[in-house]
């Protein structure tokens, strides 16, 4: 189990149910078959920008993930039913940074809720194409993001390069509204 790879989207296909009192999550829309590509280590992040929370996977079989802890989860959760998912290779560390906890909106609605906190795999062509705007980068890898208002009512934005990377697969397609591909 490595501490982070390379891929912001391993798979995210169908919803899953989390049973937070057993520590497994299994697939809801027809039969979700987790992938050989889906492994110890990676993190799974469950509901539009990590609603519900996010964990470490510690154990895979075809239809069943097991997770080291729901400390990553909001608070109360006991079950999650049919939610979305998306499991990455990001850094696990981060999972225990209290800048970076759940729930953030690092999935969608930046246009209509531009205040959030989240970690993204930024690849070289995105940080290129950010380069001009207000989310730029100073380099590939694993970046924590976090906006803000200053003391003026003006929006900021705080980049932090987690883990420098020169090759970075980035195939979360939701994260293009800050770190477009092209």
């Amino acid at each position: 189990m490595s501490l982070w790879g390379n891929k912001d989207s391993v798979y995210s296909a169908g919803t899953v149910n989390v049973n937070l009192g057993t520590n497994t999550i299994t697939g809801t829309t027809g039969v979700v078959t987790f992938t050989s590509a889906v492994s110890a280590g990676d993190v799974i992040t469950v509901g539009a920008g990590a609603t519900y929370g996010y964990a470490v996977i510690i154990g895979v079989t075809s239809t069943t993930l097991s997770i080291a802890s729901t400390a990553g989860f909001v608070s109360g959760l006991t079950t999650v039913s049919g939610s979305t998912y998306n499991i990455s290779e990001e850094p696990i560390y981060t999972l225990g940074d209290s800048s970076y906890k759940a729930p953030e909106s690092k999935t969608s609605g930046y246009s209509a809720n531009p205040y959030f906190t989240g970690v993204f795999g930024v690849d070289s062509v995105e940080v290129g194409v950010a380069a001009t705007t207000a989310y730029a980068v100073g380099h590939s890898g694993w970046v924590g993001v976090t906006t803000y208002t200053d003391m003026h009512g003006t929006l900021r934005v705080k980049h932090e390069v987690l883990v420098a990377g020169g090759i970075l697969t980035t195939t979360d397609a939701a994260d293009d509204a800050l770190f477009p591909e092209s």
